[in-house]
């Protein structure tokens, strides 16, 4: 199999597991829109969750994934597997010291940091003191969750991916049992849920472990702070945090701004960016994780021409999926969040809310998905700074859009200034890989993304012309809105690969050959 085969196949293993763990958590979600709705209590909670939330962000998933996989790949090339073990090991202590004071810190400072992040709950102490506790019990999260990205980050260094993508499942997994079996026996059943997230950070761990060891690692205590592998991590760590903290603080600050808008603007920002959120995890995220390994590779061997070719490949497959992905909710927005949320306490003004954030937030899938590739590349040639101060500038520009757009538009003006923002990074980022490598094959992604665009248009009318109408402002029918979406779906999927063979799409014709070929190989076995 060559190199793109093996980028394909691993983003398609990924983004089978991610899949299960996004669907796993849009019913975490429906459960807590069922019991909670979208009010003061739940905005409680997803303003303290926001907060280890986006520490895991900076110290965890993301930074973790920019500064180890390089490394270690490097140093599995150069130093040889016994080595590479060794500063699996060193990690692993480093990580429980720092971030275990790091969680520490945080649960003494809880008041302070609510104070920062949510200011407008300052004029319900009881709702600010409840945001404070549900920060306390939550923050122990973030050390279990590092610790498990660790693994993930170690396992796909061997090109092992669908374990470490299913074990966000099992976080979701642990919330949803929490909230349905103990939410009615509990004095306050928000802490039930805040207990749920800690235990599940846990879960996430320990349910990779088994393969982790299988694959020849240890846990082991290596107190050697000065290997200069685990120096060379956080020099790359330190700028890959503040790219990664740039990020987040665009969410802090819609979190901040939302929380002076009517109750229920923090949950329609987080219901609707979790929608936004399927697409980017599965594909823009997993494609991320995937082709890190092989563009350190040949970015280690200074292979800069396969590198090239393989983050156009990549770029060029993740905006055929993700488009019409970004499409679809903006034109299916009503009756997705309708189908998903509508239910309990969680009202048709409710849904109105979600969709209007829904509806800008996904202007931005696209330059998302395309950042998180373009970051990658930059980090598999150990380069961490370009992409951090682009990521000030578009933190910047997200600001001052913000605080323009909320006045006439409220919460979905947040949603706007965060889409935009990411179109002016994505091209700066693309802008300056330009100037790294020379070339990038600008000519034929922009055919493609072309291509990719006027097939989505064509789907996304045929999908909103079948699903418009008074049904999806109703709650209830559940069954029958289920099966008349179901088939919509179905059919919005046949028109976009319909028009897409007709304008002779190259990665439709790649995912076609290689689906065929699979499918080949096992009849002939």
């Amino acid at each position: 199999m060559d190199e793109k085969g093996k980028i394909a196949k691993a983003a398609g293993v990924m983004s089978a597991a991610t899949f299960i763990s996004r669907v796993l958590g849009f019913i975490r979600d429906m459960i807590f829109a069922l019991y909670f709705g979208a009010s003061g209590l739940s905005d409680t909670f997803f303003a303290a969750f926001k907060i280890p939330n986006l520490l895991r962000e900076l110290f965890a998933e993301g930074s973790m994934s920019a500064a180890f996989i390089p490394v270690l790949t490097e140093y599995r090339q150069r130093e040889g597997e016994a080595e590479a073990r060794r500063l699996v090991r060193i990690t692993f202590s480093f990580i429980i010291v720092v971030v275990g004071l790091i969680c520490l810190v945080g649960i003494f400072f809880s008041p302070a940091i609510v104070t920062v992040i949510a200011p407008g709950f300052l004029k319900s102490p009881e709702k600010f003191s409840m945001t404070v506790l549900l920060t306390r019990i939550m923050f122990p999260f973030l050390l279990f969750i590092s610790l498990a990205a660790l693994v993930m980050g170690a396992l796909n260094t061997k090109k092992v991916f669908f374990v470490p993508a299913l074990a966000p499942a099992m976080l979701n997994i642990t919330l949803i049992l929490s909230i349905v079996f103990f939410e009615a026996g509990a004095e306050r059943p928000i802490l039930t849920a805040a207990i749920g997230v800690v235990v599940g950070g846990f879960v996430q761990f320990v349910f990779q472990l088994p393969t982790f060891f299988k694959n020849g690692y240890g846990l082991g205590l290596d107190a050697n702070f000065s290997h200069p592998g685990l120096r060379k991590m956080s020099l790359l760590l330190i700028p890959a945090t503040m790219a990664l903290a740039v990020s987040q603080i665009n969410i802090v600050v819609s979190n901040i701004l939302a929380s002076y808008l009517p109750a229920g603007s923090i949950t329609y920002l987080f219901y609707s960016m979790r929608l936004t959120q399927f697409p980017i995890g599965i594909f823009g995220v997993a494609m991320g994780m995937a082709v890190l390994p092989s563009l350190s590779e040949h970015a280690s061997r200074g292979d800069f021409g396969r590198l090239r070719e393989d983050f156009s490949f990549a770029l060029r497959l993740l905006f055929f999926i993700t488009v019409p992905s970004m499409v679809g909710l903006i034109a299916l927005g009503k009756p997705i969040v309708n189908l998903l949320f509508q239910h309990g306490r969680f009202d048709y003004a409710a849904t109105q809310g979600t969709v209007q954030a829904l509806y800008y937030y996904s202007l931005g899938i696209w330059s998302i998905v395309g950042v998180r590739v373009i970051t990658t590349t930059f980090y598999a040639m150990q380069d961490t700074k370009t992409p951090v101060k682009i990521a000030c500038g578009a933190m910047l520009l997200n600001i001052a859009l913000s605080l323009y757009l909320m006045r006439p538009l409220q919460h979905a003006g947040l949603a706007l200034a965060n889409a935009l923002a990411s179109w002016v990074s994505f091209f700066l980022l693309m802008y300056f890989l330009r100037k790294k490598l020379e070339r990038i094959d600008s000519r034929r992604i922009i055919m493609s993304f072309g291509k990719i665009g006027l097939a989505s248009l064509v789907m996304g009318l045929a999908g909103w012309a079948l699903l418009h109408g008074e049904l999806w402002e109703q709650s209830g029918n559940t069954l029958i809105k289920t099966v008349y979406f179901g088939g919509t779906a179905l059919l919005c999927i046949l028109v976009y690969s319909g028009v897409s063979h007709m304008l002779k799409s190259e990665e439709l014709h790649y995912l076609y050959h290689t689906v065929r070929g699979r499918f080949t190989r096992r009849s002939d076995r």
